[in-house]
């Protein structure tokens, strides 16, 4: 909820704010920021100008709840990273739709701008974003510095594409 500094509360929506690609372009899997649930799309569908903008969800898949979160990422083998910042923690989800914990720690303050390294390092922005003014009746709850955090994955970042 937004709380704001005269008392008043409103709630904070917005949409699609997580998405990743998989490996090969083909997939791009979303979520919206104020859901826990993981969705995806192929790419070929969102390309094809014949189908109707409103005939698009139906080509959606479902995977399941992944934990409310903010970035996400995929790495060379198609496995998506996601925050989930209600648990201070980041979820593995397999191409098979499990879904795994990898990290979990009161530090994991809203996780966010994921990134994996030649390094085979998963790198994570922690943002704080929940402990800004808009959510305690203007009272600035954030405290620095602020982290940038990474994670031994063993795995190796998706292609990019030009």
């Amino acid at each position: 909820m937004n709380r704001n500094k005269d008392g008043s509360t409103s709630p904070f929506r917005l949409a699609s704010d997580s998405l990743a690609i998989s490996p090969d372009g083909k997939i791009l899997f979303f979520a919206p920021l104020t859901s826990r649930h993981l969705f995806s799309i192929s790419t070929e569908a969102l390309r094809d100008r014949l189908i109707p903008d409103m005939d698009l969800p139906y080509h959606v898949e479902y995977w399941g709840e992944k934990g409310a979160s903010d970035g996400m990422i995929t790495d060379a083998k198609g496995s998506v990273y996601a925050g989930d910042y209600e648990n201070n923690s980041i979820r593995k989800i397999l191409p098979n739709g499990i879904m795994e914990t990898i990290a979990h720690d009161p530090r994991i303050l809203w996780p966010d701008t994921f990134s994996i390294g030649p390094d085979q390092y998963l790198y994570v922005i922690v943002n704080q974003l929940h402990r800004q003014p808009r959510f305690h009746y203007g009272k600035d709850l954030r405290q620095k510095p602020y982290s940038l955090l990474r994670i031994k994955i063993d795995e190796f970042p998706a292609p990019t594409f030009s």
